[in-house]
């Protein structure tokens, strides 16, 4: 269909990417807690902008150059641990009711969702190097059949944060009047993106 092999097995494939704990989850979750529904919305457009970015550099080749060049993903590696590790650390120095890890402002959560997803080795695997086994070459349709995995990709991450910002939003509307659950889900959220920044250091 339009080029695409195995269009059932992509769509499965996808949707336990989605749901596999990762920093992107957590920062959907995160976002939402400290900014509600808006923050929510906006965190799901940077995770959408980033995916397309590199679901669109695999299709042009990017694969070809990391399988190339090595390195290239060791310092995709270094940056996004490093930046996950300061997102951690910011909430590990916040007090409970202040000084969030996300800033106020839309456009904050969403940049940094983005940055987020383009620096999580999970997501640059997963279109680097699976992706293309879903292109079938002998009935590719050029931009058509790149135009369906990506309206794809698009349809089910939208759907997947709207559930998971919905659930977030319910459950912190009742954590937030409780301060000391609110600096317990705080610090936890901190160890939490320390850790993946950590895993991320000392993975390669």
């Amino acid at each position: 269909m339009f080029g695409i092999a195995h269009y059932g097995t992509f769509l499965i494939s996808f949707i336990v990417l989605l749901v596999l704990p990762g920093p992107g989850n957590f920062a959907l979750i995160t976002s939402t807690s400290k900014g509600g529904l808006r923050a929510g919305v906006a965190a799901i457009t940077g995770v959408l902008i980033g995916d397309q970015i590199l679901m669109w550099l695999a299709l042009a080749g990017v694969a070809t150059l990391l399988q190339a060049y090595p390195s290239a993903f060791f310092i995709v590696q270094l940056a996004g641990g490093a930046y996950l590790a300061y997102l951690g650390i910011k909430l590990l120095m916040a007090k409970a009711g202040g000084g969030a890890m996300l800033d106020i402002k839309p456009y904050r959560y969403l940049k940094q969702t983005l940055v987020i997803t383009l620096f999580n080795p999970k997501a640059v695997i997963f279109y680097m190097a699976f992706l293309p086994l879903f292109i079938d070459p002998d009935q590719h349709q050029g931009f058509i059949t790149f135009a369906v995995l990506a309206l794809t990709v698009s349809c089910l991450t939208f759907t997947y944060g709207l559930i998971v910002i919905a659930l977030t939003h319910f459950c912190a509307e009742r954590i937030r009047a409780n301060k000391s659950m609110t600096l317990i889900f705080q610090k936890l959220a901190g160890v939490c993106l320390v850790g993946f920044g950590i895993k991320l250091l000392s993975s390669h």
